[in-house]
């Protein structure tokens, strides 16, 4: 991709497009390159009753653990990975596996989207469950934050 830019400079013509374009390309990427720190968050063990009504405090716990990379407001129309993850959660609320179900297209998004739902252990225990299967959609912005599908605010 650099070699159109720098051709088209050499002609004397403009070449920021190019480069904008690959600046944006990367910098989306390199939000990525790294998992971000989860934050200590306090629970309290789940009272819910199914997988779905476990889905709501486990989306929470993620929100709680990740609150500088939750997108505030409703998402854009383009968004830069949308994945579906399934997570096995042990009855201490500690994760038993975890796998992207629906893996998103920008192939950094998946790897990373993992790694936070491990580090983000222990879950609120799912008490009256004796263990839990949680899957939720990861809505995912180019600049590193995401949605819930669980608790999304929408799109434009």
């Amino acid at each position: 991709m650099i070699g159109p830019a720098l051709r088209l400079v050499r002609q004397g013509r403009h070449a920021a497009p190019w480069l904008l374009a690959l600046a944006a390309a990367g910098a989306a990427q390199a939000q990525f390159a790294y998992t971000p720190r989860a934050v200590a968050a306090a629970f309290r063990a789940s009272a819910a009753d199914s997988d779905a009504g476990y889905r709501h405090d486990a989306a929470r716990h993620l929100y709680a653990r990740y609150p500088q990379r939750v997108f505030q407001g409703r998402l854009p129309p383009l968004l830069y990975g949308v994945a579906v993850v399934e997570t096995e959660i042990d009855a201490g609320g500690n994760v038993v596996d975890v796998r992207l179900r629906r893996p998103p297209t920008a192939p950094e998004v998946g790897p990373w989207v993992l790694q936070m739902v491990r580090l983000a252990a222990p879950y609120p225990p799912p008490e009256r469950l004796g263990g839990a299967t949680y899957v939720d959609v990861w809505l995912v912005h180019r600049g590193g934050n995401f949605q819930l599908g669980t608790l999304t605010e929408g799109q434009d």
